[in-house]
């Protein structure tokens, strides 16, 4: 099999080209980036290293594609991750990158007769809706009831079907748009396509940022020893989020890489649930635990524009259509990701600090 990945030397993308060049050593990997999130260029070196071949390149120009391989599969990886991208300034970059990106990706797909795995997001769901969500406030976090007045959500999170009337940033726009360009591709070019919804995504090799990677970025803050605040829904640190581990998304990948058929045309959603969730300040006492460090954490009862106060992902159907399930817990990712830290700390720190 010959793969193209977008975004290759970003933190999926990469993690899912090393674990797919080390499964089925035989399988030629192209990576495709632009190399414009900080840190991103220390992945070139362990795609190299796996004999996966990188080209720098961008998904917005056309031009960019004419000179890639033939291959049997796309995954399109790429993206301006940030849900506050274009809020304070143009979002030009963003569309350009998430949307147009995403037909020239689609394009190509359609010349290879390649089928087409679409990484997504949660994001898509509207905030003000999510806002409005029955939840109940324990002693360390936010949950969610089965007492809704929306379809689509219970205790166990939100489904595919939760509805999509309302505002949800620039950034889960761009995505919706894409995911409703994929299925006019999948109908009418024949295209095999499959969409996933992903949760919080993280793992070793991300370079975590205040507005996207916050599991990183809690983490690092504990290993170098600076500090950290809890921001919004008066501050107390009950922001709730599940999270999945990159090593758990590759396997669902893999399997639909393997198994597109089955999938052909879905729309999933990819997250931790609740069984791999964690507020803000449960997340403090594990860093804790785990770093040996207590670090001063500030409180803001202000909320940030787009954010919610808890998000977790059903993953009824994608169990049910594949009999995938998160497997790695939330101690296991805090453990992994301080043991990333100490092996790789002077490279990471000028990022991460």
């Amino acid at each position: 099999m010959r793969i193209l990945i977008t975004g290759g030397a970003g933190f999926v993308g990469s993690s899912l080209a090393i674990a797919l060049k080390q499964n089925y050593p035989s399988y030629e990997i192209f990576c495709l980036d632009n190399l414009k999130r900080k840190g991103s260029e220390l992945n070139v070196a362990r795609l190299g290293k796996q004999g996966i071949t990188f080209i720098h390149g961008d998904i917005r120009s056309k031009e960019d594609f004419d000179a890639l391989p033939n291959v049997d599969s796309v995954i399109e990886a790429s993206a301006e991750p940030s849900v506050l991208a274009g809020l304070n300034g143009s979002p030009d970059y963003l569309i350009n990158t998430n949307l147009f990106g995403t037909v020239n990706c689609l394009n190509y797909a359609v010349k290879c007769k390649a089928n087409f795995i679409f990484l997504s997001t949660s994001r898509i769901y509207p905030i003000k809706t999510i806002e409005t969500l029955d939840f109940v406030e324990s002693e360390t976090r936010f949950e969610l009831t089965n007492n809704q007045k929306v379809k689509g959500v219970s205790s166990r999170g939100i489904a595919e079907d939760f509805p999509l009337d309302s505002a949800r940033s620039l950034y889960g726009t761009t995505k919706l748009a894409s995911e409703l360009i994929i299925q006019e591709y999948n109908e009418f070019y024949n295209l095999k396509t499959v969409i996933n919804r992903c949760g919080v995504l993280t793992g070793p090799w991300q370079m975590g940022k205040v507005d996207q990677g916050v599991m990183v970025l809690w983490i690092a803050k504990h290993f170098f020893e600076q500090q950290l605040a809890y921001i919004g829904y008066g501050g107390t640190g009950k922001q709730t989020r599940d999270i999945l581990h990159v090593a758990d998304l590759y396997r669902l990948i893999d399997w639909q890489l393997h198994n597109i058929d089955k999938v052909n045309g879905e729309i999933l959603n990819a997250g931790g649930g609740v069984e791999v969730s964690v507020s803000l300040q449960e997340l403090t006492k594990i860093c804790q635990k785990i770093t040996g460090k207590t670090i001063p954490i500030n409180t803001v009862a202000e909320n940030r524009p787009a954010d919610i106060r808890l998000y977790i992902t059903d993953n009824s159907k994608v169990t049910a259509l594949t009999g995938w399930k998160p497997e790695i817990g939330v101690e296991q990712i805090v453990e992994e990701i301080h043991a990333w830290l100490a092996e790789n700390r002077e490279a990471l720190e000028p990022i991460l600090k």
